[in-house]
């Protein structure tokens, strides 16, 4: 596959909840060596999509992988993995035993776990418990997981919730290097600004529609033309006051008063 080809297309994706209509015609397409930020506030719709793509809810619209349905795929773990919340297995299940069975089911040799906890920095940890593994081992384990199949597609539902810096730094450069050997990711996040130095493209979703879908480049250009000024005063109610006499309004926010241009 080169950069640049659509390995999933998502059209028309609609989900109700009852008479609550929570996600409206939701298109979006995942590219060859590219990361696609998923982005929108909690309650924006973006785990229903990602449910609905992986076909783990129905409702309206379609999603082809590689030109067809996932569940026309005899392995659906070669043509996709996804990381919904850590890694799932028995809490008493050691990782290595626990990779080793998810494994076998998709005829994934041994072999390939040993050497995927060594490429997520899980290796010294392979004889712990699921229940042992701290928030960003588990982000970790489910990664690997997601990769036993060596699938062209990565789907990370809120990946960095909870993660400390130190672990949100490896999540970024081992997506950004998953994607330079091709692979299409999705990564969503309540979070614009963590999408910044991780996505080539941002999908915004508002309420279950789509409000924006374009480069994370022309994103960053039109924050650079954004200029904010800050204002301190003794009185700053009175201070707003008085802009607004000359027809400019200006925001109390948090003890200062900002406004862009």
């Amino acid at each position: 596959m080169e950069k640049g080809d659509a390995l999933i297309k998502a059209q028309g994706l609609s989900q109700s909840f009852g008479p609550k209509r929570v996600l409206h015609d939701v298109s979006l397409t995942l590219r060859a060596g590219e990361v696609t930020g998923f982005v929108g506030a909690n309650g924006a719709g973006k785990t229903t999509t990602i449910q609905l793509m992986l076909g783990l809810q129905r409702g309206e619209g379609r999603t082809h992988f590689l030109g067809r349905p996932l569940n026309e795929w005899g392995a659906p773990g070669t043509v996709v993995g996804a990381v919904l919340g850590g890694v799932a297995g028995h809490p008493k299940h050691r990782l290595r035993s626990h990779l080793r069975m998810v494994a076998a089911g998709s005829a994934v040799p041994d072999r390939r776990v040993d050497d995927l906890l060594e490429t997520v920095g899980l290796a010294d940890a392979a004889g712990r418990k699921l229940s042992e593994l701290s928030l960003g081992m588990a982000q970790r384990a489910g990664i690997a997981q997601a990769l036993l199949g060596d699938p062209p597609v990565l789907i990370l539902d809120e990946p960095a919730n909870g993660l400390d810096p130190h672990s949100i730094r490896w999540l970024r450069c081992f997506l950004r290097a998953q994607a330079a050997r091709g692979r299409a990711v999705l990564v969503s996040s309540h979070l614009l600004g963590e999408m910044e130095q991780l996505a080539d493209h941002v999908v915004v979703l508002a309420r279950g529609k789509v409000v924006a879908a374009e480069p994370m480049t022309e994103v960053l250009k039109r924050a650079a033309d954004r200029r904010v000024v800050t204002l301190e005063a003794p009185d700053l109610s009175a201070l707003a006051r008085l802009v607004a006499d000359h027809g400019v309004n200006l925001p109390l926010d948090r003890g200062h008063l900002e406004t862009g241009t």
